[in-house]
């Protein structure tokens, strides 16, 4: 399926709207504390907001595009490795562990993904009053102004963004990318939304991100990033039945000046 700008900007709006749609509603629901909380896997856990979340950006998307495919983090119905023609990836609440504890880090992540490739991707934290959008060869924007990576080409001199694995069953290989971290660079920032951080990427206000994530967590933020100047990768193949722009193990984003640096200096970590 081939889209035209002009179509990417329409899947956008719709994309934007339903984001704040949901922003709207799970914003009144923490004023309230009007939601409930279950666990997931490991430490993960689940909210109403969530399921709240998705069914707004749900409803709102398949009533503009009812021919148009889903993969959410929250629905198991939705899990495919058939990325052909339009896909909505979606993260109703990215930052569910923040949201629950009334931390504002928390965003509301949305892309559309043709044949596997993300082309419009829409990450907002309504807790911050910053959203940020992209579409594929159109640029990278925040609260409507153009936004771009930062200059850094020293890694002495760069901040990282960087989260931890939510099965804590072995946690030796993030210990020691952190030190190597906290020894090669300026110093480390952890969020809780991966989204947000790759965003912040995207803006300047990190110069770099790795963590293992999934589909949902960087489909959105990544083209968001790469729009803006950054440069993608993995340290390692990653889940072949997903395609390659859609791969979260061991992701990497960072400005270009020192994205080759700190990806010698990740996979060292790993030796």
């Amino acid at each position: 399926m081939e889209a035209s700008s002009a179509d990417l900007r329409v899947f956008c709006d719709a994309a934007l709207e339903a984001a704040t749609r949901a922003g709207d509603a799970i914003v009144a629901l923490s004023r309230d504390r009007s939601f409930e909380v279950r666990s997931k896997a490991g430490a993960e856990i689940v909210t109403s907001a969530d399921l709240l979340s998705d069914q707004i950006i749900r409803e709102h998307l398949t009533s503009r595009f009812p021919q148009h495919r889903f993969l959410s983090e929250e629905a198991v119905e939705d899990r495919t490795t058939d990325f052909a023609g339009p896909v909505w990836i979606v993260d109703p609440i990215d930052g569910t562990a923040n949201y629950a504890h009334s931390h504002p880090f928390v965003a509301i992540s949305i892309a559309l993904a043709i044949d596997g490739e993300p082309c419009v991707g829409v990450v907002h934290a309504p807790f911050l009053g910053e959203t940020y959008t992209a579409t594929r060869g159109g640029g990278a924007w925040c609260n409507g102004r153009t936004i771009s990576v930062s200059d850094v080409s020293d890694l002495r001199r760069a901040l990282i963004g960087t989260g931890f694995p939510h099965i804590r069953d072995d946690l030796d290989g993030a210990m020691t990318r952190v030190r190597r971290l906290l020894t090669e660079c300026q110093d480390i920032r952890r969020s809780g939304s991966p989204a947000l951080d790759i965003c912040w990427v995207a803006a300047g206000k990190l110069d770099a991100h790795t963590e293992s994530l999934a589909p949902w967590d960087i489909a959105a933020a990544a083209l968001i990033a790469t729009e803006a100047g950054a440069r993608r990768g993995n340290l390692v193949p990653g889940d072949k039945m997903l395609p390659p722009a859609l791969r979260g193990e061991e992701f990497l984003v960072a400005t270009p000046g020192i994205f080759d640096a700190l990806r010698s200096c990740l996979l060292s970590s790993a030796l």
